[in-house]
């Protein structure tokens, strides 16, 4: 019997929870403040080792994490269909597919609203002048509107990775160092 690719896995489930998130906000007409809680959660991600730990661990148990979503909902100010979705998430232990959930919300939303997203991944956030930069260059070479969703990962080390669509752009200081140590057992 082949055993599951979990990235697939994990990115079905997301891209399921996300297109049933978009299609209640739309209804609602609370994409807005849909995306708004969003990026709140995914700040809140990329800020806290703790939290990431949380929502990827599936030592705790369904009520253990929809206790603590509902305290860090009510902590950071998200209510409302997000919140609710949360919870959700919560008991029917998927918080580990959150991530990859608001990629999809992003990327759904972004094709909604005639643009083209991309994810980008840097070793610190980025300032509104970098993001704005980053679009612009985007925009150059797509030649369309793009909704940037940012990462942080510290341990790419510095510089980019930038995937629009099936292109992906990596100028990470790790992926130098890896090609460059690749470089040196050829020659050595």
């Amino acid at each position: 019997m082949p055993v599951a690719d979990t990235s697939q896995l994990t990115s079905g489930v997301a891209e399921r929870y996300a297109s049933s998130l978009f299609e209640l906000a739309i209804e609602e007409n609370a994409v807005a403040t849909v995306t708004a809680d969003l990026d709140r959660f995914q700040a809140m991600l990329d800020e806290s080792d703790d939290l990431r730990r949380f929502v990827s661990s599936p030592v705790f148990t369904a009520d253990d994490q929809f206790n603590a979503i509902v305290a860090i909902c009510e902590k950071a100010g998200i209510s409302g269909f997000f919140a609710n979705f949360l919870k959700v998430v919560a008991r029917n232990r998927r918080l580990f597919a959150v991530p990859g959930m608001i990629r999809a919300f992003r990327i759904i939303a972004a094709n909604q609203r005639g643009e083209i997203s991309a994810e980008v991944t840097s070793a610190h956030a980025l300032t509104a002048a970098q993001e704005t930069e980053l679009k612009a260059a985007l925009k150059g070479v797509t030649g369309k509107d793009v909704a940037v969703a940012v990462t942080v990962d510290p341990s790419i080390l510095g510089g980019l990775i930038v995937k629009v669509g099936s292109r992906q752009i990596d100028t990470s200081l790790r992926t130098k160092l890896s090609t460059l140590k690749l470089a040196l057992k050829e020659v050595g």
